[in-house]
């Protein structure tokens, strides 16, 4: 029996692993300020405010072990018609974006996504509620199919 989740004779491409530290550093930062002031103030004021510590602290631990699976279970598939996005562990999606509907495409990349190499391809389609991203791609890979898609996307829209 075959999975929604996995066409038959798709070969996935996979984003770049360096997406879990760019994922895993926001989250340090959130949640490392009131995990020190907690352990400060446990420290000098009450052992009590270990419990304020704990609780960011396991957040913390918590992310360090989902964003690796949530960043290794991102993908996408370029098709002749279309381009499948999919993405997640508990909760999987399978993004199907036809070409035809594509209306632009954008590369996106943040001040740490720079630092680390990485750029973020955005597909904007007539519809709102179309979430077709995919994150962590290296910019050249980014550049290439930005380029790709735009051209397909022109393609099928000129067919239409």
């Amino acid at each position: 029996m075959t999975s929604p989740f996995e066409p038959p004779d798709v070969t996935w491409s996979r984003v770049s692993p360096r997406l879990v530290t760019a994922r895993l550093v926001p989250a340090a930062i959130t949640l490392g300020i009131p995990l020190l002031a907690g352990a400060a103030l446990a420290f000098t004021v009450s052992p009590w405010f270990w419990l304020l510590a704990g609780f960011p602290a396991a957040i913390l631990a918590l992310t360090a072990w989902v964003v690796p699976r949530q960043v290794h279970a991102l993908g996408y598939a370029e098709r002749d018609d279309d381009l499948l996005i999919r993405k997640g562990v508990l909760f999987r999606s399978l993004t199907v974006v036809p070409y035809g509907r594509m209306q632009y495409v954008d590369v996106e990349a943040g001040p740490l996504d720079r630092r680390l190499g990485l750029a973020k391809v955005q597909l904007h389609t007539a519809s709102v509620g179309t979430d077709a991203q995919i994150p962590g791609l290296p910019p050249d890979e980014a550049a290439r199919l930005r380029d790709r898609l735009a051209s397909r996307g022109e393609a099928r829209l000129a067919g239409l």
